[in-house]
């Protein structure tokens, strides 16, 4: 079974999409399309923008659900996923994939979210940090004991989990976590606390237009980061999506539990390759690839 997944921020580079839009017509009406929906052009900054231009939540989530979605649609009726699944923001794209959401609908929630979770991150000054060599259980354990918000955020793969919280307490916790042994405890270079506590400000906005937006019936299941399990409700999927701003990305639990619902190979569909090897780290069984026009 063909498992198709969607990586999430962090994958944007200057010049994304671009071979996509000189290639495919259709490609190229949907950038277009995009920069009317967005009211600003979107596709000057992903093709030529600057690192740091890239870098703006609001401009960094549409440009990365962008490419992954376009893609996925030139694939045309070589895109034929059993299952789905996206890393955060990729969750989106991933939706829009399976046909839960149409295009427009996806692009103007990626639009909305971002835009909330900036004014979260204005409201509190946050950050993440990214913890290598350790269990699960002792980090837990570890941020749970600190004063203040520091939560695990990102299961990326077993010894690679990313806490996230208000600043002091992320340094806090980086070095309680280099006493007891993580070979890496790195602050990362983002603007805020993504999922976690800190980000509920932005759950009300995203909330009122996820309840605004038509759902479909999903063309195949997909694998949320809040559940980490098989999801074809459009109701659950909903609820879902507004819980995974404050709660964790399990993501090394959805590509096992894909594995074991019958996936044995992983297509990942956007930029970058993050995912492929996150998923070698899970299951070093599996056989996976990047979605590209030739294959």
């Amino acid at each position: 079974m063909k498992a198709y997944i969607f990586p999430g921020q962090g994958a944007q580079f200057s010049g994304m999409g671009q071979p996509l839009y000189e290639k495919s017509s259709l490609a190229k009406s949907l950038f277009e399309q995009a920069n009317d929906i967005l009211g600003f052009n979107i596709t000057a900054t992903m093709f030529e923008g600057s690192a740091e231009d890239l870098k703006e939540t609001n401009v960094t989530q549409p440009a990365i659900f962008l490419h992954s979605v376009i893609l996925a649609k030139s694939l045309g009726e070589a895109f034929r996923p059993d299952m789905v699944a996206g890393h955060s923001l990729g969750e989106f794209s991933a939706l829009v994939a399976n046909g839960t959401l149409d295009f427009e609908d996806g692009l103007k929630l990626v639009s909305q979210r971002a835009q909330a979770m900036q004014k979260a991150c204005d409201l509190t000054k946050g950050t993440m940090a990214a913890v290598l060599g350790l269990e699960n259980e002792i980090v837990e354990e570890t941020c749970a004991a600190i004063d203040g918000v520091v939560v695990a955020a990102n299961y990326n793969c077993p010894g690679q989990l990313v806490i996230s919280g208000s600043v002091d307490a992320i340094h806090v916790a980086c070095e309680q976590l280099k006493e007891k042994g993580a070979r890496r405890a790195l602050v990362l270079p983002v603007g805020g606390a993504f999922h976690s506590p800190l980000m509920a400000p932005a759950k009300e906005q995203l909330a009122a237009a996820i309840e605004n937006t038509m759902f479909n019936s999903p063309r195949c299941p997909i694998y949320q980061n809040v559940t980490a399990t098989a999801v074809l409700n459009e109701t659950e999927i909903k609820a879902n999506l507004i819980s995974q701003l404050t709660a964790p990305v399990k993501w090394t639990q959805s590509v096992q539990q894909m594995i074991e619902d019958g996936a044995h190979e992983f297509i990942e569909v956007g930029p970058g390759n993050v995912l492929q090897g996150l998923v070698k780290k899970i299951n070093r069984g599996m056989d996976t690839k990047a979605a590209t026009l030739e294959n």
